[in-house]
């Protein structure tokens, strides 16, 4: 289990995080989503023992991750940027790594390199930025740990290689329980890896659960009712956003489908529908309940 307790990260006299509470379970897909700047590139590099706290703790499995080899050798941390790479050969990069992983599977990473087709003896430096990532992907996986974390995992990969590689970390994950821990500022990606999401906003974490869970919580819905109502009449509901057009009504309301639809059992609606929400609708009318500004949202495509 991967646990921060009121972790503070400082840069000069700033605050990245700010007192980050965060617990993400062994055999986890998590994502951490917010926009540039908010505070995700600095979790994992908590995580990956790059950065030491100012404040809080910072722990793996209970134990603390700074200056410990020990749980160092159970995580691999996948960067943003790729070009500290450049000058090894893939067989280089394979070899660099077994040094520091003693699970580390030559045969795993030659089957991941043969499924995505990169050359061995070439330097990575020649290769496309998505080439680069790839082979950083493979060598994670390879390593055989048993946290992998992954900083915007697949930009710069175009359609196809995205698949594959959300692929190679399904299997990963569904072989040995892996933990990935996936920083984005893009939803659908979080969406279709990830099955847990917290939220982070100027270095706070905003909320933290269940991918299934925020979305079964929250719903839009229209309808029309015999009678003209106010917003005034609605109060008794959990209601994030309300707007007339005309004879419809529009709703953002937080609960089940089935309390939902009970709520207005008696106003007797001539329509009622819930009508499936996207996750960035879904985080920004939950950043307005929870009175922030949902606009900083507009940065997570």
């Amino acid at each position: 289990m991967i646990t921060l307790n009121n972790v503070i990260k400082r840069f000069d006299n700033t605050n990245a995080l700010n007192g980050v509470d965060l617990t993400i379970p062994t055999g986890t897909s998590f994502g951490l989503l917010g926009s540039n700047g908010a505070g995700k590139s600095t979790i994992l590099r908590l995580l990956s023992g790059v950065y030491r706290a100012e404040e809080g703790e910072v722990l793996i499995d209970g134990a603390n991750v700074y200056d410990n080899e020990a749980v160092k050798e159970r995580v691999f941390f996948i960067n943003d940027e790729t070009v500290q790479f450049g000058g090894f050969t893939l067989k280089g990069l394979k070899d660099y790594y077994k040094g520091f992983y003693p699970n580390f599977s030559d045969e795993t990473f030659n089957e991941l390199a043969d499924r995505v087709k990169l050359p061995m003896n070439k330097k990575t430096d020649t290769f496309s930025k998505g080439m680069k990532r790839q082979a950083v992907v493979i060598t994670g996986l390879a390593a055989r740990t048993d946290y992998l974390l992954l900083d915007e995992a697949f930009d710069g990969l175009d359609p196809t290689m995205r698949i594959i590689v959300k692929r190679m970390l399904v299997d990963a994950m569904l072989d040995r329980q892996l933990t990935t821990v996936i920083s984005s500022h893009n939803l659908k990606e979080i969406n279709e890896v990830c099955d847990s999401v917290a939220l982070i906003h100027q270095g706070k974490v905003i909320f933290s659960r269940d991918l299934d869970s925020v979305k079964g919580n929250i719903h839009k819905v229209q309808a029309a009712f015999p009678q003209e109502y106010s917003e005034a009449d609605f109060r008794q509901n959990d209601i994030l956003h309300f707007e007339r057009n005309q004879s419809i009504y529009y709703f953002i309301i937080k609960g089940s489908e089935e309390n939902i639809r009970a709520a207005f059992e008696d106003m007797h609606p001539t329509l009622f529908d819930i009508i499936p929400m996207t996750l960035e609708e879904i985080f920004i009318y939950e950043m307005e309940g929870l009175g922030y500004d949902a606009g900083e949202l507009k940065k997570i495509e």
